[in-house]
């Protein structure tokens, strides 16, 4: 019997690190650093760069989104502020959304929910309670998913968008450590 627990033990000791799913915090706090985001948006190439970082005594990473496409007056076609936190209570991420192209994000129906999944922060936009995230209708949900790959330590961002059951993939971008102030 004491062979058969040393080999166990050798098993367990050798098992590659990939195998095991990062805790909620540890997830979070990959996400925190300077990112470039790379892929497709709206069917389109983008290039995004994000800074990511705790706030508020770790309770939050905030997640802050620049495109680097520009309008005319010099400023981002796009940004975008994101909140994330777990809630341990329910045990399950949860971001609060807003960007520079549909206001109305600081409501309660502009949080997305979504339990854990391996390394994964999986969140939903949907409707609650009759109430619609600004820029959706009752008959439509966005699937959004970081999903981080340790052993590259990058995450694969993608946005699915979900009416009367048709999904259709909004972005699949690519998130890369970038050394960008």
């Amino acid at each position: 019997m004491p062979r058969l627990s040393h080999v166990l033990l050798l098993l367990l000791i050798a098992a590659p690190a990939q195998a095991q799913d990062l805790d909620a915090a540890a997830l979070l706090d990959r996400l925190a650093g300077t990112w470039t985001m790379t892929g497709t948006l709206g069917g389109k190439p983008a290039t995004h760069d994000i800074e990511a970082h705790w706030i508020l005594n770790k309770e939050y990473v905030e997640f802050h989104e620049v495109s680097r496409d520009r309008r005319q007056d010099g400023s981002p076609s796009y940004e975008a502020m994101l909140l994330f936190s777990w809630a341990s209570k329910t045990n399950e991420f949860m971001c609060l959304f807003l960007d520079n192209t549909v206001g109305g994000g600081l409501s309660p129906e502009g949080i997305a929910r979504g339990k854990r999944s391996g390394n994964a922060i999986p969140v939903v936009f949907a409707c609650r309670n009759g109430e619609c995230p600004p820029g959706m209708s009752e008959h439509e949900s966005m699937h959004t998913t970081f999903d981080y790959d340790r052993s590259t330590d990058t995450w694969r961002l993608t946005i699915d968008d979900i009416t009367d059951g048709k999904t259709t993939r909004f972005a699949d971008m690519t998130l890369t450590r970038s050394a960008r102030p």
